[in-house]
């Protein structure tokens, strides 16, 4: 038998190379958002609370429903579907408020917790970038929470129409009013656009959250409100005028709406909020609305001030 001189397996250099793992660029944002997810359960226990109550509403509502369908039959068909849509509006309602206030608090949390319990050196020691980590963050209120909300909204009124229907068909009201009247797919599609016009319109607010959480070293919630708060009574002592007031809370809060909707009737009645049908949608003048380019500018400047922030930023 023939052996190397060496005493070493006689292999092809080519076969003992090992090619190096490719890492595709998405992984670590990927891991990244799972790891908020892990470390932060009030992301969708909080929405999935939120729907738990709102069952409970529901199945207590469901005592009135006959006497409610029998009356919502003596009105004209335009209020009808109006109405029917309550039931299933206020779903939306509960967890879009739900999914704004979670947002709002895991922003103010999303920098400065790592600083606090020091876990930020470990992950400073992972090959994952200050950029994905912020990303990762903003992703949060940004996107994930946003789907969280429809895909649970979606499915209590779901849950709402089948209990409904098993109601209305035992009693005399009937249920063909709830099948040929309720506009639950535009309710859904405008939930949907609502949704994507708010995280638009939103997003500066999240991004000075973030930025502050970054910055700060203690009591985050005030050093966000504080220095905005001040601008506003400051402007007010000074020239009683109220310019701060109007941009930094009103419009930048609410603001969307009467840029995304037509909130009044061709015939000019006012839109009820619960149900704004598809032809109220305005995305054109949305879109081409300065208050939003100049927000997505801003939000984009704040979240790269915090990646520049945690970089040198240090436990506290």
């Amino acid at each position: 038998m023939n052996t190397s001189s060496s005493g070493m397996p006689d292999f092809p250099l080519e076969a003992r190379a090992v090619s190096p793992a490719v890492v595709s660029p998405t992984r670590p944002l990927y891991w990244s958002v799972r790891r908020e997810l892990w470390e932060n359960r009030s992301i969708y226990i909080a929405p999935l609370a939120a729907g738990a109550l709102y069952v409970v509403g529901l199945l207590i509502s469901l005592i009135h429903l006959p006497r409610d369908v029998r009356e919502i039959a003596m009105m004209e068909p335009a209020q009808q579907s109006t109405m029917l849509s309550h039931y299933y509006a206020h779903a939306g309602m509960l967890l879009v408020l739900t999914g704004f206030l979670v947002g709002i608090f895991y922003s103010l949390d999303a920098l400065h917790s790592e600083r606090r319990d020091r876990s930020i050196l470990f992950w400073k020691s992972l090959p994952v970038s200050d950029l994905t980590t912020v990303l990762s963050k903003a992703s949060i209120p940004l996107v994930v929470l946003p789907v969280i909300v429809f895909a649970i909204t979606i499915v209590l009124q779901l849950i709402a129409f089948v209990l409904s229907t098993g109601v209305l068909l035992t009693t005399d009201a009937g249920a063909s009013m709830l099948w040929t009247k309720l506009p639950l797919f535009q309710i859904q599609l405008g939930l949907l656009y609502s949704l994507t016009v708010m995280v638009l319109w939103h997003a500066p607010v999240y991004g000075w959250l973030i930025f502050v959480s970054g910055w700060a070293r203690r009591a985050t919630f005030l050093w966000a409100v504080l220095p905005p708060l001040a601008l506003c009574v400051g402007e007010y002592l000074s020239f009683h005028t109220t310019y701060f007031t109007d941009l930094l809370l009103k419009d930048r809060l609410f603001g969307f709406a009467g840029r995304a909707f037509n909130l009044v009737a061709p015939d000019g009645t006012p839109v009820d909020a619960h149900f704004i049908p598809v032809a109220q949608f305005t995305p054109g003048r949305f879109l081409s609305s300065p208050g939003l380019w100049v927000g997505l500018i801003v939000a984009g400047a704040l979240l790269f001030a915090a990646v520049r922030l945690r970089r040198y930023r240090e436990p506290i």
